[in-house]
């Protein structure tokens, strides 16, 4: 099943908060998209592994999402190992994408800076003819996707490139409500995390602006990317 961007996340959710507009925006280009959640985010304080599979699940089929898959490595405690990195080569050959889209290179959550090194890595080494992995028992092609950007999460990075999503803000936003447990809800009880808080949405809304005022945009998603950005016609660019 090839795509044209696989978006890899540390969890359900990380993609929505930090890349759904981009990822709408594309789809409705007729562009094909699958995710991967690494974990489950069964660490997280509110909601459990079972309700963020169903929540994951909403917010793909809003979005017009081809394929998610789950990994079910533990949360807060994967490895950068063979075995994870194997995990990830035989999704990248699997989808074939030539875009990828993973965790931000550093965050306040250690499970993004981490899983950024692991997907990176992955990228490359899905690469090697020498590495051998199986899908429904036949040998994998080897596959190494075009390009790999670091979506921004959490912490502010300097973007090397800002995608306008000003036409997918208000739909954006309902995605995230797909994910009832982890957001604001005046009637839940569960403990109060920094995304639960009823302002969080504004303070979203406020990093968007900010980079949409970079190309004169209403809001836009950054990213970071590994390499330069290559550009056929500088014409094209805002």
């Amino acid at each position: 099943m090839k795509v044209d961007i696989l978006a890899i996340a540390a969890h359900p959710d990380d993609i929505e908060i930090s890349a759904a507009g981009t990822l709408m925006k594309h789809i409705d280009m007729g562009k094909t998209v699958a995710i991967v959640d690494m974990t489950q985010g069964e660490l997280g304080s509110r909601g459990t592994a079972e309700t963020r599979k169903e929540e994951a699940a909403a917010a793909s089929q809003l979005m017009g999402i081809s394929a998610r898959v789950n990994l079910e490595m533990p949360d807060g405690f994967f490895t950068d190992d063979k075995a994870n990195k194997l995990k990830l080569i035989e999704q990248i050959r699997h989808f074939q994408p030539d875009k990828v889209l993973i965790t931000a290179p550093s965050d306040r959550h250690p499970d993004h800076g981490r899983a950024s090194k692991i997907c990176s890595d992955a990228c490359f080494l899905s690469g090697l003819l020498k590495i051998e992995t199986e899908w429904e028992g036949a040998a994998q092609e080897k596959w190494r996707p075009q390009s790999v950007y670091c979506y921004v999460q959490d912490y502010y990075h300097h973007p090397d490139f800002v995608v306008d999503i000003s036409d997918y803000v208000e739909k954006k936003i309902e995605v995230l409500k797909c994910f009832k447990t982890q957001f604001h809800d005046p009637s839940s009880s569960e403990p109060s995390t920094p995304i639960s808080g009823e302002n969080f949405f504004d303070f979203l809304k406020g990093r968007w602006s900010e980079y949409g005022r970079l190309i004169g945009a209403k809001y836009a998603e950054g990213f970071v990317a590994e390499r330069p950005v290559g550009v056929e016609d500088i014409t094209t660019l805002i």
